[in-house]
Parts: structure tokens; C-alpha cells; sequence
């Protein structure tokens, strides 16, 4: 909290009581209590410009309960005692020029003083200052009245007796006599947020409303959150996690839309859907009366101004230089780690060198009696020098060596051709979480007058030009952006089950076929049935020359002739389940080959289904990177490209791309047949592609043999049903 009097001269005090302290936070009915936030306070001057808070930045200084002086990020113990509940702060600023702590601020405790005076830093000298308190679990009465509650040794008017010359009132600004509300209008992560924070250092009489804001306070103020500050899923409104119900079951947000439109301030509502949004701009501003506020939305949509740019590529570049200077440090440790290595190995080398020569010298001196060449000894001298030297010179050109590759490490930074067309910063925190974005951004709007604004301000671009810029941005999105309450429709279920119905089919008489027992079985189980049919509908007068054909048939199927499969052009088929000597199109199917066969159906059910059931013909596919999210909500398995062998989606579209293929431009699945294709001709398709792949492993082609995983379930598939390809292959 800040006064509205501020000091330019003289000497005046404030006084401070510390009425309650807190000790402990309140906890939901039968759980522990949460944390339990330390009662502090901050109680100083600041500018007018200043933040809010005491300790913020270089544009206050105050003293705090346990017994420091802050100003900026300097932090000094200047009081051996802490005030405490009871006691009362005296805070006391001397801008006379003529006394002999003239431009220093003082603390008194209990009318005693406590520290001694503060120099005023150079940058708050000759700037009007304010009477602050920052606090955080304590109850306090701040006193600006002309009886003390704790008198000084001294005679010192209080703030409320300043001379009129000594003091300024300062009053919020106001347009038309009434405040302003502002609501930021801008798209998400296109630089909302950092063209409000620009807004607020320029303006600092503005106080933001929003969930960022409050995480904001709360870090100033020293309450701890779960999974730290860093941690959130969106910008716009991230999980508050402080596990104080307080704070976590939105009181604190409905207390502030309550108490704000009653404070006569400036504010700015940050709220990116909502603002975005013609029902939630309603809600916005319906809690204002209009007798009180101006109501003034701020267009920030389109292409950014020159300033911004460059703000954008300042931030860019230092990022940048940043993650550089972290790199050439983490390759100078790990130069010196290397280099203190090579010494280590060169002192014990060394060493060993030194053991051995001693050993040697020994042996020398033993055999020196006998020895009566002394030419001997000064060879062995001179090449023990020798190889001293040589050693060395060695070590020296290592080091250097080591120092010109140290040297190497300062790397220059400069922006890349794409950061320098680059408009907005890039947050590794989305503005809007994936669900609230897919399900709103179609019905993104720009303001209107009609909607309760007095005003309307485009920042970047006109307004035609914002409008255009929205109904591209969103046509972009139905690319990117997945549909959340998509749902698989009767059409889907109809086909799939019908799929389901063939595929069965065909696997059984595919086993049936390598079964040459069941094959016979199955194929007088089929002259019976036949017969049977023909006898009640010819009657007992046909019966012989039924029993005449059947016998036929019989010699017929002995003296099948020997069909070469392999020449046979498998799009000629016409009954894939018998190709004229009892063998079906799919006899020689793998497991991979069927878990191809129903991969390639899937897929292409899921794109027309989605093109059927979304029924939005500007949205017509989806993009590659929502494949397993959809393949999930329609057929209610995972799918995992590693299970088929591959690190990457496009490997299996390569297999099948004669049914779905993605597009390169935009990336979106896209099919290849129309969706009345008849069911056996995927069976036809798979096959031919069987044929190439064995082809290509004939001739040598290592890469053409599937190595598809066999385990029946991956650890992070759904449980109730195996979404691995071969487990669901040899399952059907």
C-alpha cells in the first residue's frame, strides 16, 4: 500500500503498529494445515512510479521487521533487533538541506531509534517520495496523525502535518472524470502479454487484473507453490497450487472482482480468451459500472510496429547469447576437467619414469666397480637430459594447445535470417491450454462499440487489416488445432463393424487354407449347404441329377489345375478368397501383412470419418501430429509408430501411401481413395505390396523385411485393449 501525500522537503515521520500476527494458515476441514507464511512487513518510501510492493526494483527503500534496509537487490543488516507484534515502527525521511542527515531515512522502534541514518540513494534524490508498507500475515494500523503513538526524543512533524510547500497530493489520473478500464484484445502467444508489459512500465498508474498477476504477488511476497513459480500450463490462466483453499478455490479472484470496480483506479483485465471472445468481453465488462469507468479495449492483432520488432530481436538475441555463454562455460569445464586428466596421467607417467630411472641408477652404481669406461656414463647422462627436454617441449605445445581451443570457445551470436523475420516471442508456456484453445478459437472476434466499449484503439493495424489478419490466423489454426469434442458418429460404426465382419472372414479362411483338414471339411461343408439349397428349391424331382452335378463338382475340384500365383496381376482378381484353384489372394499373409492390411483400412476410415463427421467443408483433414489423438478417440487404442519398427510416422505412410499420404505443404493426412472403396481391395493393395517387399528381400534389399514389435501390449497402451500391430494381427 502506498499514501496518496507525498515528501519533496523537510523532515516528517510515519509510524507503524503491528496489531496481529498471524502464525499459521488455515486448512480444509481434516487435512493438515498448508504452509505456514512467516509474518514480515516492509515499511519505507517509493516513488510514485514504483511497484506496489516495497523491495521491487530501485525505485523505493525500506526497512523490514527483521531488522534489514533494502533498496533494489541490496540487502543490509542494520538493526540488531527485529520489530514484533506490539511495536511500533517509526519511519522517519529528512529532506532538510540543513541538517546533518539531510537526505536519509530512519528507523525508530518504540519511539527508540533502531538503525542508524540511511543514505538516500542517488536515484531517489530530488523525486517525490511516498509513505509505503508492504506486509504479508500481520494486521497493521499505519499513522499518519499529528499525536505519535510512540513519541521520539525529539520534536518531528508527522506526514499528516507537512507543510503545503513540503508535500504533494497525488490523484489517480482520469479521463472525462472517470477512471479507465482497458482490456487488451490480442491473439494467442502472438505477443499479448509482452505488449501489456510494455504498457505497464510506461504506465505505471494501471494495475492488471489477472490469474498471472496474482502468481505474481504471491512470488513477491514470498508464499511458497507447489512446483515453484516456473511451473504452469498456461499463461492466461495458469493452476494457482498453493494448496491454501484461499487461495485455490478462486476466493481470492471473486473478492477482487468484487472489491475492484468499488476502488477508483485505473485497471487492465488481462484475460486472452476472454477478451477474444464476444460473451466473455460481456462478462468483463459488466462488472463496472459505466457512471464510474471508461471502458476502452486495446486491439493488439497483426503485424507488430517497428519498436516491438525490435524489443522482440533484443530478447532474442540475449537469449541466444545466453544459451552461447552456457555452452563455451560448460566447454571450458569440461576442457579443464580434460586437461586436469592429462596432467594427472603425465605427473604419474612421470613418476613411473623417475621409479624406473632410480632403479636403473642403481643398477648403475652396482656395476660402476666394474665398469672402467667412464665415457659410458656421460652418454647415459646426456640422454637422460635429453629425454627431459623432449618432455617438455611436449608439454608445452599440449598446453598450448588446450589455450588456443580455450580461445576458441567465445563464439560470436548473431540472429539467423528466420529470428530476424521473427514478430513475436517464442514462450516455452502456451498463452492458452490445447483444450480451451481447439474448442474457442473459431469464435474469435474483434470488438465492437455495440458490445459496452466507449472506445476502441487498434495499436498495431486498422481495423479492416486486424479482421483480415484474424480470419486467416484462425483458417491457419483449423490445421493445427485438434477438435476436442469430436465425436465417432453411426457412419463410423456402420463401416468399421462391417470391416471387422470381412477381415474375420478372411483371416479364417485363411487358416482353413494352410489347414488342409479344415480345407476339406470346409469345402464339403460348402457342396452340402449347396446341395441342401438346391433340394428345396428344385424338390425330390431333381435330386439325381443334383447328386450327378455334385459328383462333378467333386472331380472338378480333383482335377484343379496348378495356378502360378506370383504372375497373376492381383487387381484382375475377382474373388479374393478363391483364385481358381481354391487358394485365397491372402494365403501367404504374415502377421505383419495383416496388421498392414488393417492399418491401411483404419486409416483411411479415420480420415474420411473425420472429413463425415466434422462436416465443416474449410476443415476437411487433420494434421499428421493429431494422428494418434484421433486414432485413439475413434477406434479407443493407442498407436505408436515404434511399434512397427519405425522412429517416425512418415515411415509407415511410405507402406501404405497408396491409400493416405500427408500433404508436405501443410502436413495434413490426406486420402487416396474414395471412401465407397470396395473392402477387398485393400486386401489387393496389401498384397501387391507384399510382393514388391519380397521382391526387393530376394534381390539382397535388407531394408524392404518389417521388423515389427511381437509383444502383446506396450507399457503405455491402454490395458483393456493391445495396440500393437502384431498382437492385434494374430488377435483378429
Amino acid at each position: 500500500a502506498r499514501a496518496s501525500v507525498g515528501l519533496k522537503a523537510g523532515r516528517y515521520m510515519f509510524e507503524v503498529l503491528l496489531t496481529e500476527c498471524k502464525g499459521t494458515s488455515d486448512g480444509p476441514p481434516g487435512k493438515a494445515a498448508g504452509p505456514r507464511p512467516k509474518c514480515y512487513a516492509r515499511m519505507g518510501f517509493a516513488t510514485e512510479d514504483a511497484s506496489l510492493l516495497l523491495g521491487d526494483g530501485a525505485l523505493s527503500v525500506c526497512f523490514d521487521t527483521e531488522g534489514f534496509f533494502t533498496h533494489g537487490k541490496t540487502r543490509t543488516k542494520v538493526c540488531s533487533n527485529k520489530v514484533g507484534q506490539g511495536q511500533v515502527a517509526a519511519l522517519l525521511l529528512n529532506l532538510d538541506p540543513s541538517s546533518p542527515n539531510a537526505n536519509t531515512v530512519s528507523l525508530f522502534v518504540d519511539g527508540v531509534r533502531a538503525s542508524p541514518p540511511q543514505a538516500l540513494p542517488d536515484d531517489l534524490k530530488g523525486k517525490v517520495l511516498y509513505p509505503a508498507v508492504t506486509y504479508r500475515n500481520l494486521t497493521l494500523q499505519v499513522h499518519f496523525g499529528k499525536s505519535p503513538l510512540r513519541p521520539l526524543p525529539f520534536k518531528c512533524l508527522t506526514v499528516q502535518e507537512a507543510f503545503v510547500t513540503d508535500g504533494v497530493v497525488r490523484k489517480a489520473a482520469e479521463k472525462n472524470g472517470k477512471h479507465e478500464v482497458i482490456v487488451p484484445i490480442g491473439l494467442p502467444d502472438e505477443g499479448t502479454f509482452d505488449w501489456l508489459d510494455g504498457f505497464l512500465a510506461k504506465h505505471r498508474d494501471y494495475v492488471e487484473l489477472s490469474d498471472r498477476a496474482i502468481l505474481d504477488w504471491a512470488n513477491k511476497s514470498g508464499l511458497p507453490r507447489q512446483g515453484g513459480y516456473s511451473k504452469r500450463s498456461c499463461n492466461d490462466k495458469p493452476e494457482l497450487g498453493f494448496g491454501l483453499p484461499g487461495m485455490d478455490d478462486f476466493s481470492l479472484q471473486k473478492v477482487i472482482s468484487m472489491v475492484a470496480p468499488l476502488l477508483p483506479r485505473n485497471y487492465v483485465i488481462m484475460e486472452v480468451k476472454d477478451g477474444l471472445l464476444e460473451s466473455g468481453r460481456k462478462e468483463l465488462l459488466d462488472r463496472f459500472p459505466s457512471s464510474d469507468f471508461s471502458k476502452v479495449a486495446r486491439v493488439v492483432i497483426g503485424e507488430p510496429p517497428a519498436d516491438f520488432k525490435a524489443l522482440v530481436h533484443e530478447h532474442t538475441f540475449k537469449e541466444k547469447q545466453e544459451r552461447a555463454v552456457a555452452e563455451a562455460r560448460r566447454k571450458k569445464a569440461d576442457l579443464a576437467k580434460k586437461k586436469a586428466a592429462e596432467e594427472a596421467k603425465r605427473k604419474r607417467e612421470a613418476a613411473e619414469k623417475k621409479r624406473q630411472e632410480a632403479v636403473k641408477k642403481a643398477k648403475q652404481a652396482k656395476a660402476k666397480a666394474r665398469e672402467t669406461k667412464e665415457g659410458k656414463e656421460g652418454e647415459a647422462e646426456e640422454e637422460a637430459a635429453a629425454d627431459e627436454a623432449a618432455e617438455e617441449e611436449e608439454k608445452e605445445e599440449e598446453d598450448a594447445k588446450m589455450e588456443e581451443e580455450g580461445t576458441k570457445e567465445e563464439v560470436k551470436v548473431e540472429l539467423t535470417a528466420e529470428e530476424k523475420q521473427r514478430h513475436f516471442i517464442k514462450r516455452d508456456i502456451p498463452d492458452l491450454v490445447p483444450k480451451d484453445m481447439s474448442g474457442t478459437y473459431m469464435k474469435f472476434t474483434i470488438p465492437k462499440k455495440e458490445e459496452g466499449f466507449d472506445n476502441i484503439l487498434f495499436e498495431w493495424q486498422s481495423a479492416g487489416e486486424c479482421q483480415t489478419y484474424l480470419e486467416s490466423w484462425i483458417s491457419d489454426r483449423k490445421v493445427t488445432q485438434r477438435v476436442e469434442d469430436l465425436q465417432p458418429s453411426d457412419w463410423f460404426r456402420s463401416k468399421h463393424n462391417e470391416w471387422q465382419k470381412a477381415l474375420a472372414s478372411w483371416k479364417k479362411n485363411a487358416a482353413e487354407h494352410k489347414d488342409p483338414s479344415k480345407k476339406k471339411a470346409a469345402e464339403a461343408a460348402k457342396r452340402k449347404a449347396e446341395a441342401s439349397k438346391s433340394k428345396k428349391e428344385g424338390g425330390e424331382e431333381g435330386d439325381e441329377e443334383k447328386e450327378e452335378e455334385v459328383a462333378a463338382e467333386e472331380a472338378k475340384e480333383e482335377a484343379k489345375i496348378e495356378i502360378d500365383v506370383d504372375d497373376l496381376d492381383v487387381f484382375a482378381v475377382e474373388d479374393i478368397n478363391d483364385l481358381g484353384n481354391g487358394e485365397p489372394l491372402f494365403a501367404n499373409f504374415a502377421p505383419e501383412d495383416w496388421a498392414l492390411l488393417t492399418l491401411r483400412f483404419e486409416l483411411h476410415l479415420l480420415v474420411h470419418s473425420f472429413r463425415h463427421d466434422l462436416a465443416d467443408p474449410s476443415r476437411t483433414a487433420f494434421h499428421e501430429s493429431h494422428l494418434t489423438y484421433y486414432y485413439n478417440k475413434y477406434y479407443k487404442r493407442a498407436f505408436n509408430v515404434k511399434y512397427f519398427g519405425v522412429s517416425k510416422l512418415q515411415d509407415i505412410i511410405d507402406w501404405i501411401q497408396d491409400t493416405v499420404e500427408i500433404v508436405p505443404k501443410n502436413g495434413t493426412m490426406e486420402w487416396q481413395l474414395s471412401e465407397d472403396t470396395p473392402l477387398h481391395n485393400f486386401v489387393k493393395l496389401t498384397e501387391d505390396h507384399r510382393r514388391d517387399r519380397q521382391r526387393r528381400m530376394d534381390m539382397g534389399d535388407e531394408t524392404a523385411e518389417l521388423k515389427f514389435q511381437r509383444s502383446a501390449q506396450s507399457a503405455g497402451a491402454p490395458r483393456q485393449t493391445p495396440s500393437n500391430p502384431l498382437a492385434n494381427a494374430v488377435k483378429g
